[in-house]
């Protein structure tokens, strides 16, 4: 066991008028991969936003380093060394490659390390080496991605929040990048919090893994141990391959009529 990064305690946040987190508490280790897995609408951006600043909680705790950190402005937790990537990639169309870079780095003050960080970017994307006068609008969807990622490893963060990075993105670019996130896990330990709906790429990267339905916590346990759970094969893992298989049936039935 790690020593204890993030801990959450019974959380509780509203997204407008509906509440989103219903009671929530999970805790991520130093150097862990921690994914949350559920359908839309089970509240695992909400969580990720109200971990980051964005949505305030309504009732709950969330410790950072042993400090509670619920109510600080984003600005001041993104100051903390936590960084969220969120959901659709969000870079600036107008800026270029470079410049989207620097502004991950805009809180830090030590010019040569930001340098060196910029360089660790590029060694691990080395598209957006190429592509660094590039506006950042004109990049593929992938590219985009890898930018959020290097933009949010410019801070050399604590912990990073990544939502649903394989959104939009074709099996092969999904492959790559999460090979990517496990390189930047296992060689420059960056503690990650990983929200998915890809179940099978995020439970393979993930060392523990929790399942929200409806705002709740219904689940947790090691990524291996979920792996292996019934349920979870039969929602998560095998929901294409079981919706392929229901429509197989009703087009047979539609056929002996």
């Amino acid at each position: 066991m790690g020593k204890s990064l993030l801990a959450i305690n019974n959380l509780e946040s509203f997204y407008g008028p509906v509440m989103a987190i219903r009671g929530a508490s999970l805790h991520v280790e130093q150097g862990q991969v921690v994914t949350v897995l559920g359908a839309n609408g089970a509240g695992k951006s909400t969580l990720l936003k109200t971990i980051s600043g964005i949505v305030e909680p309504e009732k709950g705790e969330i410790v950072f380093q042993g400090s509670p950190i619920q109510g600080l402005e984003p600005h001041a937790i993104v100051r903390q060394g936590i960084v969220h990537v969120p959901e659709g990639r969000e870079v600036f169309p107008l800026l270029t490659v470079g410049e989207n870079l620097s502004m991950g780095a805009y809180t830090r003050s030590d010019k040569t390390k930001v340098e060196q960080q910029r360089r660790l970017v590029y060694e691990y994307f080395p598209i957006l080496a190429d592509r660094r006068d590039q506006y950042a609008g004109t990049l593929s969807g992938g590219q985009q991605q890898m930018l959020a990622i290097g933009r949010g490893l410019m801070l050399q963060p604590k912990l990073m929040l990544l939502d649903e990075p394989s959104l939009g993105l074709s099996p092969i670019l999904v492959q790559e990048i999460f090979a990517i996130l496990r390189r930047l896990n296992k060689d420059e330990h960056v503690t990650m919090v990983l929200v998915e709906q890809n179940a099978g790429v995020a439970l393979n990267l993930a060392d523990m893994g929790y399942v929200m339905e409806l705002g709740r916590i219904v689940m947790d346990g090691t990524a291996d141990r979920l792996m292996a759970n019934e349920d979870i094969k039969a929602f998560y893992l095998g929901h294409q391959e079981n919706a392929q298989r229901a429509e197989r049936r009703w087009k047979r039935k539609k056929t002996w009529r």
